[in-house]
């Protein structure tokens, strides 16, 4: 059964099951997107930061050309990254980002930061990741509102469907929306028992605006990359809350998170190269948690945030 699909506020439909791209390795990129195209995946979440944009759009190329989908058919994801917030580095990025889908339009493109850095050339380095070519972090004078407005061009010139913004904090939404032109469709945030932040999807949904959870299992994506606080943090998969509700539903734990979101009416996109996973994580929307095993989850929250340039970089303190 193919997922439920949110309505935004542009008026397009994004699906509510998704996969994203992030760490999802170059050599196996393609194949892993033509794949959860088999299955059923719709929606793929990348971004410039990902640096597996052009392997992702192969495996789109190659399901289309197989007759598995079509463009239509498919939501497709990208961000602005931090080097390219000047109103005129936002257009060609965007472009440049499009050239490497191999596709004419992105479904949703999405500020991935509220943070403007020292502009990169493309041609320097690619993706700039979050220094300059000095090898520094280094602070852009561009405001939010200077790169907005080039993201609202971006819709009328039918580069992006939708835009939204990732990574924003309650005041710079209120904000943001005083000056939109066109309002943010979407807010993708870190999202998981650890991290609920209640309020800020309160604000979300009293404006409108659709939120997508990234690392819907909490500390997992970041065990990977060996951060501290990341291992020092139980794994959801084990939690006794987890399992119990998992078992009772003879569901994973995996599905039980997700669940734990959709019900509540966010997006997720996790991602897994295993077969059998994929199809599971997909299968998220067709049972229900008591309002008690909601609640039993929600009341994990220990407002502990992994994905905090603070503690990778020891500056951008963002979430201050």
């Amino acid at each position: 059964m193919a997922p439920p699909n949110l309505k935004l506020s542009s008026g397009y439909h994004m699906p509510q099951v998704g996969f994203g791209l992030w760490k999802v390795a170059n050599e196996t990129c393609a194949d892993t997107v033509y794949n959860a195209i088999k299955v059923g995946y719709r929606l793929f979440d990348g971004a410039c930061d990902y640096g597996n944009e052009k392997e992702a759009g192969e495996g789109v190329a190659r399901a289309i050309k197989d007759g598995l989908v079509k463009r239509e058919e498919l939501f497709l994801v990208s961000k602005l990254w931090n080097s390219f917030h000047e109103g005129d580095k936002v257009e060609p990025i965007c472009k440049k980002q499009l050239a490497d889908w191999g596709i004419d339009y992105f479904d949703l493109y999405i500020v991935h930061f509220p943070v403007a850095l020292k502009y990169v050339d493309p041609e320097v380095r690619y993706p700039p990741g979050w220094k300059s070519t000095e090898d520094t972090v280094e602070l852009s004078n561009a405001s939010i509102q200077e790169t907005w407005h080039a993201m609202e061009d971006l819709v009328h010139k039918g580069y992006a469907k939708s835009i939204g913004v990732s990574n924003f904090q309650g005041s710079l939404i209120l904000d943001l929306l005083r000056y939109a032109k066109i309002r943010p469709a979407t807010l993708q945030i870190e999202h998981h028992p650890y991290l609920v932040q209640p309020t800020l999807l309160q604000l979300a949904q009293s404006e409108g605006i659709a939120v997508t959870a990234y690392s819907s299992f909490g500390p997992q994506s970041f065990i990977e990359l060996e951060w501290e606080n990341a291992k020092d943090t139980p794994v959801l998969f084990e939690h006794p809350v987890v399992t119990a509700i998992a078992e009772s539903h003879k569901r994973t734990p995996a599905q039980v998170l997700l669940r734990w979101s959709t019900q509540r009416g966010l997006a997720v996109i996790p991602k897994s190269n295993n077969h059998e996973r994929l199809q599971q994580n997909l299968e998220v929307t067709d049972f229900d948690l008591t309002k008690e095993e909601l609640d039993s989850i929600s009341a994990l929250d220990r407002q502990l945030r992994f994905n905090n340039p603070t503690d990778y970089l020891g500056t951008l303190h963002i979430f201050a």
